[in-house]
């Protein structure tokens, strides 16, 4: 998956909208207001930071060398993605519904 597929597939989620809050570098993908998916823009291979359970995410660290703990983010809940090819995109794909539903989820229980 590169960043155009992973952008893409963000937006086609429902109630996704995307904006530039920390510059014109990484674009943010929230859901009900919060943050579910960020997208470095400069980075090569592009970089991107997803939300995860703790548990999840020191397994997938464990089992992808392109998963590293969030860069500028809550290092617990936060993980962030190499997309170098090596992780095939429905794994990618996996990880970003597990963020999106994990940020969705939150939301709906605050109304």
């Amino acid at each position: 998956m590169d960043a155009e597929q992973f952008r893409e597939y963000c937006l086609a989620k429902p109630r996704v909208t995307e904006g530039t809050p920390f510059g014109e570098d990484t674009l943010v993908f929230k859901v009900a207001g919060k943050m579910f998916a960020l997208l470095s823009l400069d980075a090569v291979p592009p970089r991107v930071n997803l939300k995860c359970d703790p548990d999840r995410a020191l397994e997938l660290r464990d089992r992808y060398e392109q998963v590293l703990p969030g860069y500028h983010m809550n290092k617990k809940h936060w993980n962030t993605v190499i997309l170098d090819g090596a992780i095939h995109s429905a794994a990618i794909v996996e990880m970003i519904d597990h963020s999106y539903f994990l940020v969705q989820s939150k939301a709906k229980k605050r109304r």
